[in-house]
């Protein structure tokens, strides 16, 4: 009886073939992924800080207790030089009203907290709350700064 050649050849290779295909990998490397996340997180946790800065101003100081509230309302401040900002953006008295509407998810009944500096004339400030208000909004409120504790004002009390 005569010895048989297999389909291969006689190669001794089982299964393959010169210039055959590679089966396509069903695994996904996801080292790449994470570290590009590992990075975008360390990014935002640096410059997240960063973007809460506001507009500075110089608070009147009232021993007042602070207000309580869950939202965060939209501030409206008053510079010095009498510049009007709506949230960190310059805008002008006369739309000032119109971009309270635009950008107030409650309508009306928005809480709008007005900070004005120590060295603006009064009659500005109200002028800047008199729009608000005529406007129909009726949750607006002054913001201030609680004066430092000293001892001299503990001992005055007396």
């Amino acid at each position: 009886m005569g010895a048989s050649l297999g389909s291969n050849g006689g190669s001794g290779r089982r299964g393959s073939r010169r210039g055959a295909r590679m089966q396509p990998m069903s695994e996904i490397n996801v080292t790449p992924l994470v570290d590009v996340m590992l990075v975008l997180l360390i990014v935002f946790m640096v410059a997240a800080p960063l973007l809460t800065v506001g507009v500075p101003v110089d608070l009147p100081q009232t021993r007042s207790e602070p207000l309580q509230g869950d939202d965060e309302p939209l501030t409206i401040t008053v510079q010095g030089d009498g510049t009007v900002y709506l949230q960190e953006t310059v805008v002008e008295p006369e739309e000032l009203v119109a971009r309270l509407l635009a950008i107030g998810e409650n309508g009306y009944e928005e809480r709008i907290y007005v900070r004005a500096d120590a060295a603006v004339d009064y009659g500005q400030v109200m002028k800047v709350m008199g729009r608000i208000s005529s406007a129909g909004f009726s949750r607006v409120g002054l913001v201030t700064e609680t004066p430092p504790q000293s001892s001299s004002s503990s001992q005055a009390g007396r």
